[in-house]
């Protein structure tokens, strides 16, 4: 999807995602968990959005690689890197199809993007991916939402979101599988003494543990840990366990030696 609509919104409606405090718990897990015979900073972000988090990664000394297929979310980072000054390198790329100059230290991919992808078939081919891409003792770090958020904090549910000059109704439905979510999300812009109207339509779907982690080993990666994404983002260190009402998951995954 190019979510050529939702890019213009996208910044003012992840306002909450805290991206400073993610990247440092990213850096925090990365410190204890490579193995590589390298310094560790060469990092790519996939499914990078409008570049928040390259850009905090970026600040924290890790060389960044964003790679999006949507050339209007790219075009927010690059503005982005504009402004800030930082050696951030941006690719258009589907990451199903990723397609690196050489072997990357941590690859991460965070925010749900993984549950953006239309079938287990798609994850397996980034797990591939990145597999192939990593360096040996190179890490891969990556989040997706729980079948517990989709069938109960998504499901059929409304979210509205009153911005300057902006307004977005978020609507939710949850498909007959009991795991994919269909979200309709419709704009309204001010622009003067008018309102114009936008929508995107995206799709999510989530996945049992257990199939994920198989994933993971199928690519030929270890299964490292596991944490509640979302939890005390206030201390990097401080992490939390999964539970039965765990809305996202921050997995730890690692390229043998």
């Amino acid at each position: 999807m190019d979510y050529m609509n939702f890019a213009a919104y996208y910044d003012a409606l992840t306002q909450n995602v805290e991206y400073d405090k993610r990247a440092a718990r990213l850096h925090y897990l990365i410190r204890q968990y490579i193995q590589t015979e390298t310094d560790g900073t060469l990092l790519t972000d996939l499914a990078c959005g409008s570049g928040s988090l390259s850009e905090a990664l970026a600040r924290l000394g890790y060389d960044v690689i964003g790679v999006d297929n949507s050339p209007a979310m790219l075009g927010q980072a690059m503005e982005k890197k504009l402004v800030s000054g930082l050696p951030i390198q941006y690719l258009c790329q589907d990451m199903r199809e990723l397609d690196m100059f050489g072997t990357i230290d941590v690859t991460v991919c965070t925010l749900d993007s993984l549950n953006h992808l239309e079938t287990l078939e798609d994850w397996r081919q980034v797990f591939g991916k990145v597999s192939l891409f990593a360096q040996p003792g190179g890490l891969f770090l990556f989040d997706m939402n729980t079948l517990y958020k989709h069938r109960e904090v998504l499901a059929d549910k409304v979210f509205l979101y009153d911005l300057d000059d902006v307004f977005c109704a978020w609507e939710n439905r949850l498909l007959d599988d009991n795991a994919t979510v269909e979200e309709q999300l419709t704009f309204f812009e001010k622009d003067g003494e008018s309102w114009y109207r936008s929508e995107e339509f995206i799709r999510e779907i989530a996945f049992p543990e257990e199939t994920v982690e198989d994933l993971i080993r199928a690519a030929g990666l270890e299964f490292v840990a596991k944490f509640d994404a979302d939890k005390d983002l206030d201390a990097p260190e401080d992490l939390s366990p999964v539970t039965d009402t765990t809305e996202r998951i921050l997995y730890v995954t690692r390229k043998p030696l």
